[in-house]
């Protein structure tokens, strides 16, 4: 399958191509030329599959030319490691964790499918790739342990200054050998525009190879896919319509699961839950796009203010804002209202939910307000003790520390700190 560039769709790459490349040359997002729904018979049968035959299904169109199935096989029994349960949380109502891998987070699957195709594609290569990406938490710790000691692959990472939970900036800042983390003094939209702008300069290209792994690549972004179908295959047996609700930064991860609902998984709605960044929750009243400077919130993985994967959802649907209203709805939530569900969830239930599974769980209610009869899934996208000043202070309770985030918490943070993008370039230019 060839993918091609959302900005000129006779710019076509290979799959190969476009995940070496990250971004097409006229800094384009690349899309699948085409998306072939699965068989009926497979989402009949979900519940009699693995999860790894459920991804190896799924996947295999995209990759196939590029990626011999034994292969793909492989690669996918070395990323679903660890499992993605459904929990039930109140009738109707279940959230969906996706922090039992490595750094806790759910850019696990997207980073370690990535780095593996990476890897794969640089056997034999002499060309060394460094990979390039913007964090607004979770991508940094993500991609830093899924490339760690990749071969022929280096990383630079770069992170908003102060705008990262501890735990996150350890993640990224402490594994050394083929990863830098850089400290960026401003935002994460500050940190996205300086990749973009590296990309862009031929003075690195010419250089150096870069590619990304922010979500924009499509094997970091396509994978995410997988727990979606995981999801359904868990919840089939409730007899509803089901409902996402996706705490939404970016928008790869809903984007996604919109993928999934291409290839013909049934889902009623995808709610898009956002924080006070609400670009999308604004288009999707008056179908105006209107990017803006994003602000600091307590869920800082979804503070973006110019999501990037927002052009491939309204793309899935052909730019189409009726059709597009049928399958999305999106709403926006203060840090107050977070921290309250928060408490209501505690106490209610028991669960303890990160600040991001909150907006999620806020945007699956606010749906369900008109939509009663459906089973609503909200995805639990970070483990609640990686933002652990929240949580303490919102639920007066310390969650217990997991062996993934301890085996970081003594360790020292190396970070380069930098103030513009002249210093990144620097550095790309003289290492």
């Amino acid at each position: 399958m060839n993918f091609y560039s959302l900005n000129d769709h006779t710019i076509q790459a290979s799959f190969r191509e476009a995940v070496i490349a990250g971004i097409a040359p006229d800094k384009g997002l690349y899309f699948p030329e085409r998306i072939e729904p699965l068989p009926k018979e497979f989402f009949d049968t979900i519940e009699s599959l693995s999860n790894h035959e459920i991804a190896f299904t799924a996947i295999q169109q995209f990759v196939e030319g590029e990626i011999s199935d034994n292969v793909l096989k492989n690669i996918i029994a070395d990323v679903l490691d660890f499992d993605f349960p459904v929990v039930e949380i109140e009738d109707n109502v279940a959230t969906l964790e996706l922090f039992h891998g490595p750094t806790m987070a759910f850019k696990d699957v997207g980073a370690r499918f990535m780095a593996n195709c990476l890897g794969y594609f640089s056997k034999g290569n002499d060309t060394n790739v460094t990979v390039l990406v913007a964090t607004s938490g979770d991508t940094g710790g993500a991609v830093a342990n899924g490339f760690l000691g990749v071969d022929g692959v280096n990383v630079v990472i770069l992170y908003p200054s102060g705008k990262v939970s501890d735990i996150q900036e350890k993640q990224l800042t402490t594994l050394g050998q083929n990863i830098v983390a850089m400290e960026i003094n401003g935002t994460f939209d500050d940190c996205q525009r300086m990749v973009k702008t590296a990309f862009l300069d031929p003075e690195i290209t010419d250089y150096r190879k870069l590619t990304s792994a922010n979500s924009i690549n499509i094997a970091r972004w396509l994978p995410q896919l997988f727990y979606f179908l995981f999801a359904y295959k868990q919840a089939k047996s409730k007899g509803k319509e089901i409902v996402f609700s996706v705490p939404s930064g970016n928008f790869g991860n809903i984007c996604a699961g919109m993928v999934a609902q291409k290839l013909g998984m049934p889902v009623k709605q995808f709610v898009a839950s956002t924080n006070v960044n609400d670009v999308v929750p604004k288009f999707m009243e008056n179908g105006v796009y209107e990017p803006v400077p994003s602000k600091a919130t307590i869920s800082n993985a979804m503070d973006v203010g110019d999501p990037s994967n927002f052009i491939r959802i309204r793309h899935l649907y052909q730019d189409n804002f009726d059709e597009l209203k049928e399958h999305l709805s999106s709403y926006s939530f203060s840090d107050e209202t977070t921290k309250e569900t928060m408490k209501k969830v505690y106490s209610e239930s028991g669960y303890v939910a990160d600040p991001h599974g909150a907006v999620g769980y806020l945007g699956l209610k606010e749906y369900q307000k008109s939509n009663p009869d459906t089973y609503g899934i909200f995805l639990e996208t970070a483990h609640p003790v990686k933002f652990l000043d929240v949580v303490e202070e919102t639920l007066n309770l310390t969650p217990e520390i997991p062996p993934q985030i301890q085996k970081v918490m003594g360790k020292e943070k190396k970070s380069i700190k930098i103030d513009t993008y002249e210093g990144l370039k620097s550095y790309l230019l003289e290492k």
